[in-house]
């Protein structure tokens, strides 16, 4: 077990990854395809000059970790400690819908497993160097990256969401170079490596690469291992078991993705590769918040086109993979027609998520037929006027009369309200509440603060021109109280997007490298 306040080296390592599922003979070496296999060992490549410059206390807290120099050396890719067994993971993946073959851990590796009192979490270092996955990269991150994983790692955990957790950022003292929209514009930037912290970081395309291959023992081996170890009472020998586990898969994804919606996250990429088996948001890249309400909004410049990881999109994208998921399941059922219910309960479950969450956002209590009408109409509205979801929804938390003049700030300058279309809306609402909306459920589940993209860029302007981490540290406070108040806070952080951020890179346009 973690031992309070304790040294890297103190910790309870454990490596049953490593133990139970095939791994590569190779340690290290260069960039290749790994058949038949789940892993590979490699080496962290040590930072020229690492800083421990961001820690969340509460993840330390729960590892029973302390900060201290050495760590932040460690945690920066230098040398690992007794009982770590650094690896990286293989795995396969459909990326924006098309099979992309063998993936893994190209710029990710994890130090191993610490055993808490709460169960055992894996510790990866994201930017730590080259690994057999990394194909033509580097495996290095850059700052900007990964102060937004770590911001909205911890952020979101505190808005209720699944999410994989950071534990620190160490930058680097080095330069890497990134191409920054992937425009033909490569730049150096300063580099960090971010410690994210899970479960486990098993994916579907954990699974999916093996059926490509044909390993259908590796398979059946990475899956055993997964549910005996993070799903224990699921049994994965026989057909039941199977689809009993394959079942919660498909309702802790459709649960993490209506609380994307209800705070109005988008994940910007969600190919299966970055898709965790434990249901948690993961692979923070271009994200991004809705600022006016727009259910076709991406955030990533890669998807500018077709736009598939739209908001609006994300429940359906959700059910397309974990299709794929139950598709690589295959080999191992003897009767696979028991896969295709698993996907129709998705999609039940999904819709009926969905309805709670906005039943929720409104204050309706037990949802009435007439509801989905009342909701349909709700967005409809939102839709068409440049409105600021969150502002919106917080402030009709308060309000005490059916009069759009009490949220008017949330409407973006040019865009005003229809005043009598909305209180047309507003009074039909109300007169559904019978004026005392359930505002105790309002105020848990609709944020006051969420980490907008033009707030993560102000902490990253200032680390980056500065060296001035202490932006990043006061969203790192504040958004761990997202439901309350904090009014000393109002002023600076509980505003629109300001006009400098509207076409800005980082705020409104980011690629896979952000």
């Amino acid at each position: 077990m973690a031992v309070s306040n304790a040294s890297l080296e103190a910790l309870s390592w454990h490596a049953r990854f490593l133990g139970e599922a095939p791994g590569d003979e190779m340690v290290g070496g260069r960039p290749r395809q790994v058949p038949g296999k789940c892993w590979s060992r490699v080496t962290p490549t040590p930072a020229p000059s690492p800083t421990l410059a961001l820690w969340s206390t509460e993840m330390a807290e729960a590892l029973g970790l302390e900060r201290t120099d050495k760590a932040g050396v460690v945690l920066g890719g230098g040398a690992p400690v007794a009982g770590m067994q650094p690896y990286a993971q293989r795995y396969g993946g459909h990326q924006f819908g098309n099979w992309a073959g063998q993936l893994g851990d190209g710029r990710a590796i994890t130090l191993g497993e610490v055993e808490t009192e709460n169960g055992f979490l894996e510790l990866q270092l994201k930017g730590a160097g080259r690994t057999p996955y990394s194909r033509t990269a580097d495996g290095k991150a850059v700052l900007r990256s990964s102060i937004r994983e770590y911001l909205c790692s911890e952020a979101m955990h505190h808005l209720g969401v699944p999410t994989t957790r950071a534990l620190s950022l160490v930058s680097t003292g080095e330069a890497v170079v990134r191409d920054v929209l992937y425009n033909g514009n490569p730049a150096p930037e300063p580099g960090a490596v971010v410690c994210r912290v899970a479960p486990s970081f098993i994916r579907f395309g954990s699974f999916q690469i093996h059926v490509s291959d044909g390993h259908h023992q590796t398979l059946r081996t990475l899956v055993d291992h997964t549910v005996r170890h993070h799903f224990p009472h699921h049994d994965s020998s026989t057909d039941e078991g199977l689809i009993a586990w394959l079942t919660e898969v498909a309702e802790r994804t459709a649960v993490m993705i209506a609380h994307w919606m209800r705070v109005g996250f988008v994940h910007g990429v969600m190919n299966t590769d970055n898709m965790s088996i434990h249901g948690l948001t993961i692979d923070y890249g271009p994200y991004g918040w809705l600022e006016p309400y727009d259910v076709d909004w991406t955030p990533n410049t890669t998807d500018a086109g077709r736009r598939r990881y739209r908001y609006g999109q994300q429940q359906h994208i959700g059910a397309w993979n974990v299709a794929r998921l139950l598709e690589s399941m295959a080999p191992l059922m003897d009767d696979v027609s028991r896969l295709q219910p698993v996907l129709d309960h998705y999609m039940e479950f999904a819709m009926n998520e969905q309805s709670e969450t906005w039943a929720k956002k409104l204050g309706l209590g037990t949802l009435q037929e007439s509801d989905e009408a009342l909701v349909n109409d709700l967005l409809e509205l939102l839709g068409a006027t440049e409105v600021d979801m969150t502002l919106f929804f917080r402030h009709l938390c308060t309000i005490t009369a059916p009069d759009v003049a009490h949220m008017a700030d949330a409407f973006y300058d040019g865009s005003e309200p229809d005043t009598s279309t909305w209180n047309r809306w507003l009074k039909r609402w109300w007169e559904r509440v019978d004026g005392e909306p359930d505002r105790g459920t309002m105020l848990q589940v609709n944020p006051k603060y969420v980490l907008r993209n033009w707030m993560a860029q102000l902490a990253i302007d200032a680390a980056e021109e500065k060296g001035d981490f202490s932006v990043a540290e006061e969203l790192y406070e504040l958004l761990k109280r997202p439901y309350d108040e904090q009014s000393e806070h109002e002023a600076k952080w509980f505003q629109k997007r300001p006009e400098w951020a509207r076409h800005r890179v980082g705020c409104s346009m980011l690629s896979c490298s952000s």
